[in-house]
């Protein structure tokens, strides 16, 4: 991988912000506001944000992951930092990865239509890869 600019990487931040913004919206979530920087990235590929909670500001109520990856979000209750949140992504799109291997509709979570799930199986596989050794890695963390 080659090396980014400090003004490639604010611009990449800042267009990942825009769509965790606009995701929140779409799926109805109720929040404080979004932080300006997220709290975690490996640019050009992952973003983890917190976002506020609407009921107790100044505390994180969820987390959103945004990138070169589905975006999607999880309750601080069911995290509690940055690096649990990638982990509880992996979990959840390991098995929603499953369904789609064997061509079944996951119960709560839709992602792509069933036409394109013998394709997009493996790619989410290959990120719920990515996503534990991010998570297990400790330079990452430091």
């Amino acid at each position: 991988m080659t090396e980014i600019s400090r003004r490639e990487e604010e611009r990449w931040c800042e267009e990942r912000r825009a769509e965790v913004v606009e995701y929140l919206r779409r799926e109805g979530i109720h929040y404080g506001r979004v932080v300006e920087w997220p709290v975690w990235h490996f640019v050009p590929h992952v973003s983890i944000w917190a976002i506020e909670s609407a009921i107790a500001a100044q505390s994180v109520g969820w987390w959103v992951i945004c990138g070169d990856l589905p975006t999607d979000y999880v309750s601080a209750d069911q995290a509690v930092s940055p690096r649990e949140a990638l982990r509880a992504f992996a979990i959840r799109w390991s098995e929603v990865a499953a369904y789609m291997f064997r061509g079944e509709a996951h119960p709560t979570i839709e992602i792509g239509a069933p036409r394109t799930w013998p394709e997009l199986a493996p790619l989410l596989k290959r990120r719920v890869e990515l996503l534990n050794a991010c998570a297990d890695d400790e330079e990452s963390w430091q």
